[in-house]
């Protein structure tokens, strides 16, 4: 008797699900079954980005830099502060300095603080920082 009564359960169950299926639009089904977020990979490109065309340094640094550079984050080299930056340059070069920001380094993770940045993006925001030092 059990089984009788869990069988007939079940297919009244899924013939309300398939009438109220009917009853709902495309619109509303969309509407009910689309994703609640997105995921974003660090260090991928957005296709917004990608679209938007280069960024200059200063852009770059403003996005994702400011944050740590301008007040000197966990020892974070100030941004356009020669005392800051010249031991770096003159030690390690700025390619070293370049390679750091993108692989990161102490406390900087790599590619800093920006998810969509590319090396060449970073170059950019490296060199605004350094600029007229």
């Amino acid at each position: 008797m059990k089984l009788k009564s869990l069988l007939a359960l079940a297919v009244t169950s899924v013939s309300l699900s398939v009438a109220v299926a009917q009853t709902m639009s495309n619109e509303d089904i969309a509407e009910r079954i689309k994703p609640v977020g997105k995921v974003n990979i660090a260090g991928a490109a957005s296709a917004s980005a990608a679209a938007a065309g280069p960024r200059s340094g200063e852009e770059i640094y403003k996005a994702a830099c400011t944050a740590c550079h301008a007040v000197g984050v966990l020892g974070a080299p100030k941004t356009q502060i020669a005392a800051d930056w010249q031991p770096r340059l003159d030690e390690k070069g700025f390619d070293q300095v370049w390679k750091n920001a993108v692989n990161g380094i102490n406390a900087m993770p790599a590619m800093g603080a920006c998810g969509d940045c590319n090396d060449d993006d970073i170059k950019s925001a490296i060199e605004y920082m350094i600029e007229g030092i």
